[in-house]
């Protein structure tokens, strides 16, 4: 009979693991971008006035706010798009200003 209790497995490992390292180092800003933070806050700001028009029982103000989030997203991909996303060039010219964080 085997012994299969959790300290025998910690005192008698029965195989290696092979680990996969990125080829290159990740960016160091953890998504702190101007894309990012530009679309979280539209976001937010849009929720926000829709759940008012909810809370209400204003349609209209409802929809300001789901047109607010939609133009976040589309701002916040516009950004990307022009470099200032994670990896994009106006963030890397930006990290080198600052150090490299």
């Amino acid at each position: 009979m085997a012994d299969h209790s959790l300290a025998h497995r910690a005192q008698n490992p029965t195989r290696t693991e092979t680990m996969h390292l990125p080829p290159t180092t990740p960016p160091t800003n953890h998504g702190r971008t101007v894309a990012a933070w530009t679309t979280t806050w539209g976001v937010v700001l849009g929720g926000l006035v829709a759940a008012l028009g909810v809370a209400f029982t204003l349609v209209w103000l409802f929809w300001v706010g789901m047109g607010v989030i939609v133009l976040a997203l589309v701002l916040g991909k516009v950004l990307q798009l022009l470099g200032h996303g994670q990896g994009g060039a106006a963030t890397l010219a930006r990290a080198q200003r600052r150090g490299g964080h």
